[in-house]
Formats: structure tokens, C-alpha cells, sequence
């Protein structure tokens, strides 16, 4: 039986103010955009080729804006998603990488899955990190 991660919920305060954010800068595609009053909307957006949505709106969690952290999504070539989100105006972090001396400046030297990152906040603080799959070569 396989269990598919499909959905996220990610708290938000401005619903509108939000959607902008994820569809305009990050490049998510609209999904779904239904109210049912003013006490209930959702917005589903997906990140361009990636199989698992997020939903922000309202009436949808009792979880705080901005609580959120670590949520990844992951890229093939972390510095050329980096110029990507530089370019369409997100706060973002210069990538990163971990050695046995803690953080380090600069995509990882070998290029490895798994070991190269960056990180970004929507409006509301939830934090989220970027990182590097399929950059290597066997």
C-alpha cells in the first residue's frame, strides 16, 4: 500500500497576501481557490513539478502563522534556485552546507544529494529550506 504526502497545510494571517507570495514569487501554480463565507477558504497551490500541494486559507488549522520551519522542498541545481528566487524578490540565503564543524558557507564541494541547502520565510515566518537531489552523478 503506498502512502502519499499530498497536502500541507501552512498557517497564514493575509490569505491574499500569501497566495501573492506563493504564486508570484516562488512560481506555485493555483490549484483551488473556494470560500464558503467568510470563515472558510482554501487555496491550494502546488510548487511547479512536485507532486505535494501546500494550502493556506481560512478556518483550516488551529496552528499559529509563522509556527512553521523546515518544511523542504528540493531542486535539482541549488544555486540556479537561488537566482531564481533572488530574481523574483525572495529574502533568501546564500547556500549552506554541514561538516563536521557545523555550518558552512557555499554549496556543498562535492555536489552530493542531500547536503547543500538554503532557506527562505513566506510573509508570516514560516520557514522554509531548499535543498539540493539529483545535482550529483553516479
Amino acid at each position: 500500500m503506498d502512502w502519499k504526502l499530498e497536502l500541507v497545510i501552512v498557517p497564514v494571517t493575509d490569505v491574499d497576501r500569501a497566495k501573492k507570495f506563493y504564486t508570484e514569487q516562488l512560481g506555485f501554480h493555483e490549484d483551488v481557490d473556494h470560500s464558503a463565507g467568510d470563515a472558510f477558504r482554501v487555496v491550494q497551490l502546488t510548487p511547479p513539478g512536485s507532486a505535494c500541494s501546500i494550502t493556506i486559507g481560512t478556518g483550516l488549522t488551529k496552528a499559529a502563522p509563522g509556527t512553521y520551519e523546515g518544511t523542504h522542498l528540493v531542486v535539482n541545481d541549488i544555486e540556479a534556485a537561488r537566482a531564481q528566487l533572488v530574481e523574483r524578490g525572495v529574502d533568501v540565503s546564500e547556500p549552506f552546507h554541514f561538516t563536521a564543524e557545523g555550518q558552512q558557507t557555499g554549496p556543498s564541494p562535492k555536489r552530493a544529494d542531500y547536503e547543500s541547502f538554503l532557506t527562505f520565510a513566506d510573509p508570516d515566518g514560516n520557514g522554509w529550506t531548499v535543498q539540493e537531489v539529483g545535482k550529483s552523478k553516479p
